[in-house]
């Protein structure tokens, strides 16, 4: 169900309303403390997301990967880091957001929802990574063919009805962001301008004197400034 409401309604949204398949910047009402949330944030969703997306697709690579302790290491306190870096930028955007008036005007109810999700799936995520170790090992040998059953419309639950409730509550949690996601902000992943990654560069040359033009003590005059 979450993942047909994730499709249908995501593809909905885009065609009724492409204009708003976006996070809606606040950038322009609020900026200077915008870099120290999104910043952490999103480099730490990022590598959360395609961390737990190659054991999906992949979890007999990560297995051999993890045949060295020393490389098992690496990517448990490499993947705890990130988990903490999207924690710190997510409290950031929240405490941002809810005391900063001109943000509270183009909030809704919706926004400290996804947001408070997030943060409590942030919160189960590093409990099952320092509770239950080695959950590189465990997902790509037990999640892993869990949700390929889904995949394949055949669910298999029996591993997962077997493990600690911590984990049953992120999975679930999962789940949830999945069936809220075509009603938030987080659409905007599926539109991200990642073109600009492979686009030529721009230049652009002023042709004006700044400080003439943006004067205020010249005279004022009846002909439209050209950059205005």
């Amino acid at each position: 169900m979450a993942v047909i409401v994730f499709i249908v309604g995501s593809v909905y949204r885009y065609r009724t309303s492409p204009f708003q398949v976006s996070s809606l910047s606040s950038q322009f009402l609020e900026g200077k403390s915008l870099f120290w949330g999104s910043v952490p944030f999103h480099i730490g969703i990022l590598f959360l997301f395609f961390g737990h997306l190659a054991a999906f697709l992949f979890p007999k690579s990560v297995l051999a990967w993890n045949n060295q302790p020393w490389r098992l290491l690496i990517l448990e306190a490499s993947a705890l880091i990130f988990a903490l870096s999207f924690l710190i930028g997510l409290f950031h955007l929240f405490i941002r957001r809810v005391t900063h008036p001109r943000l509270n005007v183009v909030t809704n109810k919706m926004d400290i929802l996804i947001e408070v999700l997030l943060f409590v799936q942030g919160i189960f995520g590093c409990w099952v990574a320092l509770g239950f170790r080695w959950g590189s090992s465990w997902f790509a040998s037990t999640l892993s063919p869990y949700l390929w059953s889904l995949v394949q419309l055949n669910p298999k639950v029996d591993a997962v009805s077997a493990m600690n409730w911590v984990i049953q509550v992120h999975i679930f949690g999962a789940f949830l962001i999945l069936l809220l996601f075509p009603f938030t902000r987080l659409v905007h992943m599926l539109v991200a301008p990642l073109h600009y990654l492979a686009r030529s560069y721009q230049r652009v040359i002023w042709y004006w004197d700044r400080k003439s033009i943006r004067n205020p003590l010249t005279a004022w005059c009846v002909k439209r400034p050209k950059n205005n």
